[in-house]
């Protein structure tokens, strides 16, 4: 089928992560061939601070896929070619309007979903890690104005994705818009599409699973291509995955292997590159002092138990970082200057009069830390479902990046793996940081006696520049004192 060029449309990548330079494409949600609506998701993308879903701003038939899953891509380079001719274009001209994610914008900037930042340079795509396959990066020439055309290798097979959208996903706001999946029609189709169908850039057939599954096996870094699936059609589901992972870990045979086949080289990518890098940065910017306090806090836990009753807090999960974030919140109060931030360029301390209440939460794809913006405003029961709400968001991997900044202090609860205590890493543009360790059951002096109690070890990092020595031990005392006895929260 021939096109004309007026009937073509070319989506470039917008900056989804307020300012970030790039992104990788993770795996695209429609195939060529498709029809495409307003707002349908077109592809899944990972900044260095979350994965989103880009949705489309136009309605019409996928014509090409210009990069290949896998490609870290400049904002502001196209990245698939829609036709228009048999939809109503949301936008209108060879490029979407203004205002529409992807189009032009005032000043000749390209409007995003958070913010604007494209740059006028080339896509790069890191190696793969599959043996004898080539390492040279695709380019994306976005500086002509031109829709690109990369033909795939002559012994490559149609350009077909054999991915089966999950069907369970619920609908996802990115910048304002309220992005429902309208892919069911696109999943029957993955789900039926044969084995042998291959995608883009890829040599053979694209194995068969859900999106949910590939990022799975990606994180564990097992490859679906080796995988046989048990599922529907051949589906690779995730149990699949697991048997994998667990052949992988059984005990090698006695004989070494051969070359690099005892190694594995997993790629720095996304979240676990931008967190690598601020923990860097602050490790050596900011000068850490970390002070101990080990705490009985069997009232506290008795408390916890009375409050978990209350209708107030039915449904909600009252557990120790709850109750150590409202200690936390209250400490602040009294000494706000923990509550700061140092600024290099005016040489000044900012102190907050809000709390924007971090709490560190491990993914799959790396450490992340969501905050609970004002925190400090919030009820026990209010306090205690947005907690719920954060943890959840970012273990599914849908942590918004505007919920990842402007932090103003940080817990992280360590005390989940069974740890005792450590010595926290400030965020970046925090002062202090609190860890939280495991509640044991230990023998105890009470009332001059020796008794079995329920005890804490709290561990608080700050910046040396902003707090001192005094002010740090009086605010993790104040802290060990609302735990140890929460009645003390009344003279707050």
């Amino acid at each position: 089928m021939t096109h004309s060029t007026s009937e073509l449309r070319s989506f470039r990548l917008p900056d989804v992560g307020e300012g970030l330079p790039e992104a990788e494409i993770l795996q695209w949600l429609v195939a060529v061939g498709d029809t495409v609506g307003v707002n349908q998701p077109l592809c899944e993308v990972e900044t260095a601070k979350a994965a989103v879903e880009l949705p489309s701003p136009f309605a019409g038939t996928v014509v090409e896929l210009l990069v290949e899953a896998g490609t870290v891509v400049d904002v502001g380079a196209p990245i698939i070619t829609i036709d228009v001719g048999g939809g109503e274009a949301a936008p209108a001209g060879v490029e979407p309007s203004a205002g529409l994610i992807g189009g032009a914008a005032p000043g000749g900037r390209t409007a995003v979903l958070v913010g604007y930042g494209p740059r006028t340079t080339e896509a790069r795509r890191r190696p793969r890690r599959s043996p004898g396959r080539s390492t040279d990066l695709p380019r994306v020439d976005h500086g002509s104005g031109e829709v690109p055309r990369q033909p795939p290798p002559p012994d490559e097979g149609p350009p077909l994705l054999a991915t089966a959208p999950d069907m369970r996903s619920k609908p996802v706001r990115h910048g304002g818009l309220e992005v429902g999946r309208q892919a069911e029609a696109a999943a029957l189709r993955g789900a039926a599409a044969p084995a042998q169908e291959a995608s883009p850039g890829r040599r053979g057939p694209r194995p068969l699973a859900k999106p949910p599954v590939r990022k799975y096996a990606k994180d564990l870094g097992v490859d679906l291509a080796t995988l046989s699936g048990s599922g529907p059609g051949g589906c690779i589901t995730r149990a699949d995955v697991d048997a994998a992972l667990a052949d992988r870990s059984a005990p090698a045979p006695a004989a070494p292997a051969a070359g690099g086949a005892r190694e594995q080289r997993i790629p720095i990518t996304g979240v676990r590159r931008h967190t690598a890098a601020a923990m860097v940065a602050s490790a050596f910017t900011a000068p850490h002092v970390t002070e101990f306090l080990t705490v009985d806090v069997t009232r506290t836990m008795k408390l916890r138990s009375r409050l978990a009753a209350r209708p107030e807090l039915a449904g909600a999960t009252v557990g120790p970082l709850l109750l150590v974030a409202k200690a936390v919140l209250l400490a602040v109060r009294r000494h706000p200057m923990v509550n700061s931030s140092w600024d290099e360029a005016a040489q000044e301390i900012v102190v907050k009069d809000y709390v924007n209440l971090g709490i560190a939460a491990a993914t799959p794809r790396g450490l992340v830390v969501p905050n609970v913006k004002d925190a400090d405003r919030l009820a026990l029961p209010e306090l205690a479902v947005a907690l719920e709400k954060l943890t959840e968001t970012a273990r599914a991997g849908r942590t918004a990046p505007a919920d990842m900044t402007g932090g103003t202090i940080t817990i992280t609860n360590v005390g989940v793996f069974g740890v005792d205590t450590g010595t926290p890493i400030l965020n970046p543009g925090e002062s202090a940081i609190l860890a939280l360790g495991a509640v044991r059951l230990m023998p105890w002096v009470h009332k001059g006696k020796v008794r079995p109690r329920q005890v804490v070890q709290l561990a608080l990092s700050f910046d040396h520049r902003i707090v001192d020595g005094e002010l740090g031990s009086r605010f993790l005392a104040d802290v060990g004192a609302l735990l140890q006895d929460p009645g003390n929260a009344l003279a707050y």
